[in-house]
């Protein structure tokens, strides 16, 4: 499902319009009562907000980190083809995880799994807590739009 957003009224003469920012969502659209968008298109690009390894209920899939890391991807890639396209339209990923030290080698497993060359440009970070306590990965990625 996308919804565009018209641009604002230029209000200056010669300004430059702003570019139509197009709302992404997949039903259901687990993020709409946090009022944050699953993804926007914008300036050829989708920008596709984290997602972590939760169900279609908003359920957090398993304790494990691999099972976590998988459903996000998955949900990374659900949000990618609601705006028609898919893990490799990927340019940029970013990672963040609550134990670096105990999964870093499953960040690579994933990446493996998920990814391919050209890999995308990477950041990975740990983080003290992500918004449920039991999340353990959350994934956001920027693709190029088709």
């Amino acid at each position: 499902m996308a919804t565009t957003m018209p641009a604002p009224a230029d209000v200056t003469a010669g300004a430059q319009a702003r570019p139509e920012i197009e709302r992404i969502a997949t039903t259901p659209d687990w993020y709409e009562p946090y009022r944050i968008s699953q993804a926007v298109r914008a300036g050829g690009l989708i920008h596709v907000s984290g997602q972590a390894g939760i169900d279609e209920q908003g359920r957090t899939v398993s304790d494990d980190f691999l099972t976590q890391g998988r459903q996000a991807f998955a949900n990374v890639g659900r949000v990618l083809a609601a705006a028609g396209a898919s893990l490799a339209d990927v340019v940029r990923v970013g990672i963040f995880v609550t134990d670096m030290a105990a999964d870093l080698g499953h960040v690579l497993t994933l990446r493996g799994e998920f990814l391919s060359e050209p890999y995308p440009a990477d950041t990975l970070l740990e983080v003290s807590a992500l918004a449920r306590p039991d999340w353990r990965i959350e994934v956001e990625a920027t693709a190029l739009a088709r």
